[in-house]
C-alpha cells in the first residue's frame, strides 16, 4: 500500500514538473516571441551594434546618400564620402545589400555615363571635392564601369592643376589663395594615395607618395603650435587675411573638427601608403604628439572635447560632436593598427563612452541621433569668417550632422572589431 501510494505520488510530481517545464517554455517563447516582434516594429533594431544602428539611422533620414548633410539635390559633397565609408565596411561585415546599394546608388546618381560628376567644376580647385574619389575608387573596383575610371581620372587630374604654396602645399581652394587649412589633409590626401596605390607604379608612384607626405610635412612646420601641441585651424602664406597673425600667417584658434580632420586624414592615410615609405614612421610620430596633444584638452568629466580645443571654461564654448567623434576614432584606429599603444585605448574608450552618454538619444523607433554637431565653420569667404572664439562657438548647432555621424560609425566599428 505504501508503496503504490508512493507510486502515486512520484507521478504526481513528475507530472507537475513537466506541466511546470511546459509553461516556462511556452512563457520564454512567448517572450522571446515578443522581443522579437517589438523589434520589427522598429524602424532600427536596438540590438543591433552601434555602427549599424548609426547607419540605418542615417539611411532612414537620408533615404539617398546624396541627400547626406541635408541636400535637397544632388551635389557632389565629402560628407557623404564618410558615412559611405561606414557603409563599405559594414557591407563587408554584414553582407546586406541594402548598404551595396546605397553606395552603389550614390555613384550611379553622381556620375553621368560620360563619366561627367554632378556639380563638380574643376576650375574652382576645391580640395574638397577629392574626398569623394574615395568613394568611386571603390565602385570601380567592385563594377570596372568605364564611367567611374573616367570621373576618377579627372579628379586626378584636379591633383595636378592644383594651386600650391611656394613649398608645395595645396591651396584649401582657389578663392581661398595661399591657404593651407588643416580640413583639407583629410579633403585631399587618402584619395591621392588611394588613387596612386590602385593606379600609379614606378617613380610616378614615388613621386606621389613623396607629394603626400610632404603635406603632412608642412602641416606640421606651419601650423603646429610649439606649447600645447595642438594645430591651429589654417595658415595664410601671404599674412594677407584678415584673420591671419601679421607674422605668423596662423588663424587665431584650435577648433575641435580641423584637428578631427587632420587626426583622420593621418590614420586613413597610413592604409595607403607603402609599408616600406620612408614617410610612414614620420607620420606616425605625428599621431603620438597629436594625440598626447587632444589627451591634454579632453574634459576629464564627460571625455569629450570643445568646440574651441582649449578653451573648455569660457562663456559659450560646448562639448561638440564631430570633433569628439573624430577624436575617438583616431585614437582606437591607431591602437588597434599599432601607431599607438594600447594603453591610449582607455582615453578612447572614455571619449566614445562620453559621446554615447552625453551626445546620443534614441527615438521611440530605434532610429539614432548625434546631437550637438557644429554645422560648419571655416574662414574668410563671404560673410568674412574671422576664425575668433566668438566666431565658433556662434556656428549653428544641429543633430545628426554626417561629418560626425560617419566619424561616429567608424569609431564604433573600431571598437567592435
Amino acid at each position: 500500500m505504501k508503496f503504490q501510494t508512493l507510486k502515486v505520488l512520484s507521478i504526481a510530481a513528475f507530472a507537475s514538473g513537466l506541466f511546470l517545464s511546459c509553461a516556462q517554455t511556452k512563457s520564454a517563447a512567448a517572450s522571446n516571441t515578443k522581443t522579437e516582434t517589438s523589434q520589427s516594429r522598429k524602424v532600427v533594431p536596438t540590438n543591433l551594434k552601434w555602427s549599424e544602428r548609426m547607419l540605418l539611422s542615417e539611411m532612414n533620414r537620408f533615404p539617398k546618400a546624396w541627400m547626406l548633410d541635408f541636400n535637397k539635390e544632388p551635389r557632389w559633397a565629402y560628407p557623404a564620402a564618410i558615412v559611405l565609408e561606414g557603409a563599405e565596411q559594414l557591407y563587408a561585415k554584414t553582407g546586406n545589400k541594402e548598404y551595396y546599394e546605397y553606395i552603389s546608388n550614390f555613384g550611379d546618381t553622381m556620375v553621368k555615363e560620360d563619366g561627367s560628376i554632378v556639380s563638380y567644376e574643376l576650375d574652382k580647385h576645391n580640395i574638397d571635392y577629392l574626398n569623394c574619389g574615395n568613394v568611386l575608387l571603390y565602385l570601380y573596383g567592385k563594377e570596372k564601369k568605364p564611367k567611374y575610371l573616367k570621373a576618377l581620372q579627372t579628379l586626378r587630374y584636379q591633383i595636378e592643376t592644383m594651386p600650391r604654396t611656394k613649398e608645395g602645399g595645396f591651396w584649401h581652394k582657389k578663392i581661398y589663395p595661399h591657404q593651407m587649412w588643416l580640413d583639407g589633409l583629410y579633403m585631399g590626401e587618402p584619395f591621392y594615395a588611394n588613387y596612386t596605390k590602385e593606379f600609379s607604379k614606378g617613380a610616378e608612384a614615388d613621386k606621389a607618395y613623396n607629394d603626400v607626405v610632404n603635406q603632412f610635412d608642412l602641416i606640421q612646420k606651419h601650423l603646429k603650435d610649439p606649447k600645447t601641441g595642438l594645430l591651429y585651424h589654417a595658415w595664410d602664406e601671404s599674412k594677407e587675411q584678415a584673420w591671419a597673425n601679421k607674422e605668423t600667417g596662423l588663424s587665431p584658434n584650435f577648433w575641435g573638427r580641423a584637428m578631427g580632420w587632420y587626426g583622420m586624414a593621418m590614420v586613413d592615410v597610413l592604409d595607403f601608403l607603402p609599408k616600406d615609405h620612408p614617410g610612414r614612421a614620420k607620420i606616425i610620430g605625428y599621431i603620438k604628439s597629436y594625440t598626447d596633444a587632444i589627451i591634454k584638452v579632453q574634459d576629464q568629466e564627460t571625455g569629450l572635447w570643445y568646440q574651441v580645443l582649449d578653451k573648455g571654461g569660457e562663456k559659450g564654448n560646448y562639448t561638440e560632436a564631430s570633433a569628439s567623434s573624430m577624436f575617438v576614432y583616431t585614437m582606437i584606429k591607431a591602437v588597434n593598427k599599432g601607431y599607438l599603444p594600447k594603453s591610449y585605448k582607455a582615453v578612447a574608450q572614455k571619449g566614445y563612452d562620453g559621446i554615447l552618454k552625453n551626445l546620443i538619444s534614441v527615438d521611440e523607433n530605434g532610429v539614432v541621433n548625434l546631437n550637438r554637431c557644429c554645422a560648419v565653420a571655416g574662414l574668410g569667404g563671404k560673410p568674412y569668417r574671422s576664425g575668433t572664439y566668438e566666431y565658433y562657438v556662434n556656428e549653428e548647432i544641429r543633430s545628426n550632422d554626417p561629418k560626425g555621424t560617419g566619424p561616429f560609425i567608424l569609431a564604433s566599428l573600431e571598437f567592435e572589431k
